[in-house]
């Protein structure tokens, strides 16, 4: 789904509007009150409606007849009941121009292609079908309102033989009336209208007339509480208009009605049997699901602010750092501790979770997969686990987010599953490259089904036998390491990845903790098929890669001293430790102790003079998330650093090392980016605009820059940070960065 550009001014010359009731009369009062047409002209099967729109200025000019009100129009919208459409089509198909644009507004899709066809014949290229998401319990032409599309959703239905240039006209058209317009296929639109609107408003109306027909409906009525009014508001709107809806969207809202009748059956067995874990695990996947949507409909979660806006981070130069802070919980063992509680035997209680868009996506899917999970309620979690073999086969597609940590894990674990599902993320993460997992785990015998390139989405065949195989691994990657051990867990015989360094161990420590057996041996770890995992209590750390932004930010501040709590200290993990202190960084250790079988401390750090280096090749892998902050640090120093063997930082969410060296450019700093690795020479920094590709450490890593900038720094395509560092800015103004935040 894809939003247009607004429009500059006049659109089409003559828009004819058949139906002067609200949505027909509120868009010709709109486009003429933007001149965004020359000529708005009306019809309306009841004159006085007609009439009344000319009187209130609604239109410019009323017709006698829909064939009328077409002629030498080039623009036609179709503002009638569904069921009607046919039949106004016939009678204005003799006066319609083949160069006119001719859309409607109707809430089911189909129904309108499939009228346009029987009367012409087919559909032809500017055929533009329509939906505004935008409505009013009052009708009729009196009730029209220039402003009832403005930020609202309007939807079009374009096919692959649809006129660009009439496409672009449209958009632009709704998008000047204040809507923000969406894209999707026909049937798409029907399947989600009717699951989201149709059958919401057949629900109030039935359970509106069940109550209506009690004996003592005025009791009923009369001390209904605010939640039923709320929920039954619907239920007041045009029944003519909704019963032909239902009609034109039958097989959409039969599918969706037979779904939520089976769901609602499954409801009322569990109250008949008192199965309160039934209930608990419904209401709590609701829950979540509702408060999610919620974050979208505010703009919070990233599918909004990834589609439909721009977070801009403003940084004035200078700023010092100080304070005690703790970073939110490590990413990578919040996404664990949630598949292996899931799979394990009894409740598994998690503190710290790090509740940012990617976790909570993970979270998520393992709700859809029928796992009941208790929280976050900040950062604790109680997930009851179902075993290896208990996950359901989820109702769709599972949504991932910008997690390409997720992607890549889900892989191995859903490679063993006895049902089909299929991992799709936002734009970002549909980039990413996911052949590293699929081959590995076809050599195991899964069946994956990729897009073009190896990348997402991926579809998985369920019920097929995985066997054991020993995987060296080309690049060194947890990612891929992880995806592999999990699919052992399913696998026939031993499964053991050698790595070529070392990477993060999350895994292996995990599963360890939830007692299933890990064999390491130097570079290699093996797991064996068919055991069990039991509940365990996880107390996740300090993420260390959101606290190499402040570890670098105290680094290169002059006056700088900053302590942050309960760092993890994995030693798969301490890339950025051992990397700023042989440049010189002043970091002291203290209170170091293993908690869930990970070692944490507090970290000091004090400015110092850093000095440029050699990066060591074995550090790279252990720093392979923090090199964007660190390249911050390079272009602090004095002297030369040179990092090599880091081919795996152009396959994240970005480019790292060409996007860091473009806004490194951009704040006037000359780099010499090499096939595997980057040179930077210290030299000040100025000022710029940053374009961060929705990569969130790049946003984040210029947000550091700003410490040391000489001018004021802009980075575009922020919104992504929510996806691993919650709370970023706040925390940023806390130490005394200088960072605004700004939609456009």
């Amino acid at each position: 789904m894809t939003g247009q550009p607004n429009p500059s001014s006049q659109l089409f010359e003559r828009m004819a509007v058949i139906g002067m009731g609200l949505i027909g009369g509120s868009l010709a009062q709109a486009a003429r009150s933007h001149r965004l047409v020359r000529h708005v002209v009306g019809y309306d099967r009841r004159p006085s409606e007609t009439e009344q729109a000319l009187a209130l200025g609604i239109i410019d000019e009323g017709a006698a007849s829909a064939a009328d009100a077409v002629a030498n129009a080039d623009l036609v919208v179709i503002a009638v009941p569904v069921r009607a459409t046919e039949s106004v089509l016939r009678e204005l198909a003799n006066k319609l121009s083949p160069q006119a644009v001719l859309t409607d507004v109707g809430s089911t899709k189909q129904s309108f292609v499939t009228a346009v066809e029987a009367v012409f014949g087919g559909l032809s290229s500017r055929v533009i079908p329509g939906h505004p998401i935008a409505g009013s319990e009052k009708s009729g032409i009196a009730a029209s309102d220039p402003a009832l599309f403005s930020r609202h959703k309007v939807i079009l239905t374009p096919d692959d033989n649809t006129d660009p240039d009439a496409l672009t006209r449209l958009c632009s058209l709704w998008s000047g009336c204040g809507a923000k317009v969406l894209q999707m296929p026909v049937a798409r639109h029907d399947e989600i209208l009717a699951a989201t609107s149709h059958l919401p408003h057949l629900i109030a109306f039935s359970l509106v007339d069940t109550l209506a027909g009690e004996d003592d409906n005025k009791e009923i009525f009369r001390y209904a509480a605010g939640g039923f009014r709320d929920f039954t508001r619907i239920a007041a709107s045009d029944p003519v208009m909704w019963r032909d809806i239902f009609l034109a969207n039958r097989d959409s809202v039969l599918a969706a009605l037979d779904h939520f009748s089976g769901d609602l059956q499954r409801l009322r067995l569990a109250i008949e049997q008192s199965d309160g874990d039934t209930l608990m695990r419904v209401f709590s996947r609701a829950k979540a699901a509702r408060d999610h949507f919620s974050k979208m409909l505010s703009g919070q979660a990233y599918v909004t602010t990834m589609t439909q806006k721009n977070l801009i981070f403003r940084l004035q130069p200078g700023g010092q750092v100080r304070g005690d802070i703790r970073v939110p919980g490590d990413k990578s063992m919040s996404h664990r501790s949630i598949m292996l509680g899931a799979l394990a035997e009894g409740i598994t209680e998690v503190e710290g979770f790090l509740e940012g868009e990617d976790s909570l996506a993970t979270l998520q899917a393992f709700r859809d997969m029928g796992v009941t999970i208790e929280g976050p309620e900040r950062g604790y979690l109680r997930i009851h686990g179902v075993g290896i073999h208990g996950l359901q086969a989820p109702r769709g597609p599972l949504y991932l987010g910008n997690s390409g940590t997720a992607m890549r894990l889900f892989s191995g674990l859903l490679a063993g599953q006895a049902f089909d599902t299929e991992l799709t993320g936002d734009a970002s993460l549909t980039k990413r490259p996911m052949a590293r997992v699929a081959d590995p785990l076809r050599q195991m015998g899964a069946e994956i089904e990729t897009a073009e390139g190896g990348r997402p989405p991926l579809k998985i065949r369920g019920g097929r036998k995985l066997h054991g195989i020993h995987y060296n691994l080309p690049v060194a990657s947890a990612q891929v390491k992880s995806c592999l051990l999990l699919a052992g867990l399913y696998a026939e015989g031993e499964t053991s990845v050698t790595e070529p360094a070392p990477t993060r161990d999350h895994t292996e420590r995990m599963l360890s903790g939830f007692g299933y057996r890990v064999q390491r041996e130097g570079a290699t770890a093996r797991v064996r098929g068919g055991g069990v995992l039991t509940a365990a209590k996880i107390d996740v750390p300090a993420d260390i890669s959101s606290a190499a932004f402040f570890l670098v930010a105290a680094s290169i501040t002059p006056g700088a001293d900053l302590t942050l709590r309960h760092v993890g200290m994995n030693p798969t993990r301490v890339g950025v430790i051992n990397i700023l202190q042989a440049m010189g960084a002043k970091l002291t250790l203290s209170n170091e102790r293993v908690i869930g079988g990970e070692p944490v401390a507090d970290i000091r750090v004090q400015y110092a003079p850093l000095k440029g280096i050699t990066i060591p090749a074995d550090q790279v892998p252990l720093a392979i998330d923090e090199f964007p902050v660190l390249f911050i640090a390079a272009v602090c120093a004095e002297g030369q650093t040179v990092l090599t063997g880091a081919e795996e930082l152009r396959v994240k969410e970005s480019d790292r090392i060409q996007v860091m060296a473009d806004g490194l450019e951009a704040c006037g700093v000359s780099t010499r980016v090499t096939a595997d690795g980057i040179i930077i020479d210290g030299q000040p920094l100025g000022g710029g605009l940053v374009d961060s590709h929705g990569d969130h450490r790049i946003a984040m890593a210029f947000a550091v820059a700003s410490l040391r900038a000489s001018a004021p720094i802009e980075v575009q395509d922020c919104a992504n940070v929510a996806t691993s560092f919650p709370g970023f800015v706040a925390l940023a103004r806390k130490v005394g960065m200088q960072i605004s935040e700004e939609h456009s």
